[in-house]
């Protein structure tokens, strides 16, 4: 591999990764990845991103001419009811390449509810929905490449992500803003641009088989943010909803969110990455998403 060509590979440039192949682009790297779709393909190809179909039922043509001159691999393709959709495919392929990073992307799904305590990535994982089961066993299968094969996997437990165009803010402007009241509850959240700076730093200090918690410092209830975000809007807030009541119109997928309540600690990144978050809450990551937009 040249050392002076950097270029990434993602398994799924959603919104997460593609955020994180901009940043990259504009420091000199070459991305490629993967897509579901054709017009997807089409917009990543005019960022200058390379994209290749594949799902489960596409598995990746030519997967070796695909990956040929990737120096790091990023995946961020959640697990279905099968596994892995890219381990299954590529296992093979992924344990035998000499990658000088790998990471995957899960969530703080994984840790459950531990009523509201604050857990840290020690912590024994307790999922409480098949989502965050499905989660919990795809990490173990990368975690296990890097045990058994030397693949240097990194494992990035996301909170709630938000950013430009998936925040409060459209929430607010689409009219689908509720805020709901349920004592006690806090969510994490992490704003994309930290995520990639997260990845990044991680990518320049590599350390296979660390576990890493992505969430800003403070946890904070859903009603609180929605609250800030319709003053920086400058309009009146929705009026409470108790959750019980709430919950009566909320989808299951909706439902299982509310289901656990905890606290994430976000230490380690900061100790071993030496990163300082751009947006350490909701409070500092809508005020600058509003800034952006001219608003």
């Amino acid at each position: 591999m040249n050392a002076e060509s950097p270029r990434l590979f993602c398994f799924g440039l959603g919104y997460s990764a593609t955020h994180l192949a901009r940043r990259l682009l504009a420091q000199g790297w070459s991305v490629a990845g993967t897509c579901q779709g054709e017009e997807k393909r089409r917009d990543l190809a005019a960022l200058g991103i390379e994209a290749h179909l594949f799902d489960r039922e596409r598995p990746l043509v030519a997967a070796a001419s695909a990956l040929a001159g990737a120096t790091h691999l990023l995946s961020s393709v959640p697990p279905d009811g099968a596994g892995d959709p890219v381990l299954d495919a590529l296992g093979p392929v992924l344990a035998g390449a000499g990658w000088r990073w790998t990471g995957y992307l899960s969530t703080t799904g994984v840790y459950g509810d531990t009523g509201g305590a604050v857990v840290d990535e020690k912590a024994l994982l307790a999922p409480t929905s098949e989502r965050a089961r499905r989660r919990a066993a795809a990490e173990a299968v990368w975690l296990a490449l890097h045990r058994d094969r030397g693949v240097p996997v990194h494992v990035f437990r996301l909170a709630g992500i938000y950013g430009p165009g998936r925040s409060a803010l459209d929430r607010i402007r689409e009219g689908a803003a509720q805020r709901v009241i349920k004592p006690g509850h806090a969510f994490g959240r992490i704003h994309v641009d930290d995520i990639a700076t997260v990845l990044m730093a991680s990518m320049a200090k590599p350390d296979p088989g660390a576990i890493y918690n992505l969430c800003d410092d403070e946890p904070a209830a859903p009603a609180e943010v929605i609250a800030f975000a319709c003053r920086l809007l400058g309009v009146a807030p929705p009026p409470p909803v108790a959750f019980d009541e709430a919950a009566k119109t909320m989808s299951p997928m909706a439902l299982s969110f509310w289901r656990d309540n905890r606290r994430v600690d976000n230490g380690r990144i900061k100790r071993d990455l030496g990163v300082g978050l751009a947006y350490p809450s909701y409070r500092e990551g809508l005020a600058a998403i509003l800034a952006a937009e001219g608003v």
